[in-house]
């Protein structure tokens, strides 16, 4: 048996990044881990900072990585509105490596330059780009 799909937009203030038919998409709201499927309850939350697992109708996955925003699922269609929003293969390693080791060494000697709640902030925004990374390379 097929599953039934429906419409994702994944939208960012710069740019579209995708926009298809899925079987499910998965996103971190701000109460924990949501699975969306076809029939799901319409929904309105925000969501934090970490991937959005893609399943297209042709059971091929995407990772994107969001800095946060809003979710919306009505009937037949969802949108994730996100702050930022990048590819995965388009990440730079490096540069989250980077930014992780500055916010971890922050918040281990608490600079006067930066507020522990942004520096925490910018660790999980690293972490999650990290993770957004390894799954892009693992499904290539």
């Amino acid at each position: 048996m097929t599953a039934i799909t429906f419409n994702l937009d994944v939208v960012s203030a710069e740019k579209q990044l995708f926009s298809g038919r899925v079987k499910t998409f998965q996103v971190t709201g701000s109460e924990g881990e949501l699975g969306i499927y076809h029939g799901h309850t319409p929904l309105l939350t925000a969501i934090q900072p970490g991937m959005v697992r893609i399943v297209n109708q042709y059971d091929q996955e995407e990772f994107i990585y969001v800095s946060g925003g809003m979710v919306e699922v009505q009937p037949g269609t969802s949108t994730v509105l996100a702050d930022t929003a990048i590819r995965g293969e388009d990440l730079d390693a490096a540069k989250a490596e980077e930014a992780k080791r500055r916010a971890e060494e922050y918040i281990h000697n608490q600079h006067g330059d930066m507020d522990f709640a942004q520096a925490a902030s910018e660790l999980a925004k690293a972490i999650a780009q990290l993770r957004v990374i390894e799954l892009t390379k693992k499904h290539r």
